[in-house]
C-alpha cells in the first residue's frame, strides 16, 4: 500500500509538471487557429477552440510578413556564432583546466563575471565599434557582437567539463608516445563531446533568443532575427496580432525542441559531467 501510494504521489507530481510544461505551447497552438472573434470575447474559453478555426493568422504570419526570412537569419547567425564559440572556447577552456595552474579557476571565474555584465549597458559602446567597421544594419554585426557573451559563458561551462576527466588519461597517452596536444586531440578532446554540444546547444539558444543587440543594430526587416523580426513586425502601435505572434513562436521553437530532444542524453551527461567536477 505505500508503495502504490509511493508511485501515485510521483506520477501525480510528474502529471502536473508535463501540464505546467506543456501548457504554453498548448495555448500557442491553439490560438494560431483561433478566430480573432473567439480571441477577444470574454465569453469564451481562452483554452478551447469556440468556433470553427481559421488559417488567417498563418496567412498574415507568411504572406505578409518576413517570417521564413527571419528564421533563416536566425538560423546563419546562430551557426557561425557557434563555430566562433567552439574555435574560442575549447582552446581557452583547455588551457585554463590543464594548464593555468591554481590561478586558471580565478581567471575563469573572471571570464564568468563578463557574461553577467547586462547587455543593456554594453550595447551603446559596441554599436559605435560596428559602426566604425562598418557594419550597421548587417548580420555580420550579430556575428561580431554575439560571441562576447557566448565565448564567456561556455568557457566557463566546459572549464568543468574538462577538469572532471582525470589527468591519468591524458599522462598514459603520453607515455604511450603521444604529446601533450596529441593527448589533448585525441584523447581529451572526444572524451568531452557530451560538454562540446551541450556548449553548442547553449550558444544556439542564447543567440535565437538575443533581443536587445538585434534590435540596436538591425533596421532592415529583410535582415533581422526571429526576436526581432516578430515583435518589431506584428506589433503595430497598440495593435497586437495574437494569433500570428502565438504561430511564429511555436513554429520559431520547434527546431530548439528538435534539437535538444536529439542531443538530449549527450546534454544531460555532459550537465552532469560538469557538475560532477562542481
Amino acid at each position: 500500500m505505500k508503495k502504490i501510494l509511493s508511485q501515485t504521489g510521483l506520477y501525480g507530481a510528474l502529471s502536473l509538471f508535463i501540464i505546467f510544461s506543456a501548457a504554453p505551447f498548448y495555448v500557442m497552438l491553439i490560438t494560431m487557429f483561433k478566430q480573432s472573434h473567439d480571441l477577444f470575447s470574454p465569453t469564451n474559453n481562452p483554452f478551447l477552440l469556440n468556433e470553427p478555426i481559421t488559417w488567417e493568422h498563418l496567412d498574415l504570419l507568411f504572406k505578409q510578413t518576413l517570417f521564413p526570412t527571419f528564421l533563416i537569419n536566425t538560423f546563419v547567425v546562430g551557426l557561425a556564432v557557434v563555430v566562433i564559440t567552439v574555435v574560442l572556447a575549447v582552446p581557452a577552456a583547455l588551457s585554463l583546466a590543464r594548464l593555468a595552474g591554481r590561478w586558471g579557476e580565478s581567471v575563469g571565474i573572471g571570464i564568468f563575471l563578463t557574461y553577467l555584465i547586462p547587455p543593456t549597458l554594453l550595447f551603446i559602446p559596441l554599436s559605435r565599434v560596428v559602426s566604425m567597421l562598418g557594419l550597421q544594419n548587417s548580420l555580420w554585426s550579430l556575428v561580431l557582437v554575439y560571441p562576447t557573451f557566448t565565448v564567456p559563458f561556455c568557457t566557463w561551462l566546459l572549464m568543468s567539463f574538462f577538469k572532471a576527466i582525470p589527468k591519468d588519461i591524458e599522462e598514459q597517452a603520453m607515455v604511450d608516445g603521444c604529446s601533450r596536444a596529441g593527448a589533448m586531440v585525441r584523447i581529451l578532446l572526444p572524451l568531452s563531446v557530451p560538454g562540446i554540444i551541450t556548449v553548442v546547444v547553449f550558444a544556439f539558444t542564447l543567440v535565437a533568443h538575443e533581443y536587445i543587440y538585434a534590435l540596436a543594430f538591425i533596421q532592415d526587416s529583410a535582415k533581422k532575427t526571429i526576436g526581432i523580426g516578430m515583435t518589431t513586425e506584428l506589433v503595430r502601435g497598440d495593435v497586437f496580432y495574437w494569433g500570428a505572434l502565438m504561430g511564429g513562436a511555436l513554429i520559431a521553437s520547434i527546431p530548439v525542441a528538435v534539437l535538444y530532444t536529439m542531443f538530449l542524453d549527450r546534454i544531460i551527461s555532459g550537465l552532469a559531467l560538469g557538475s560532477a567536477r562542481r
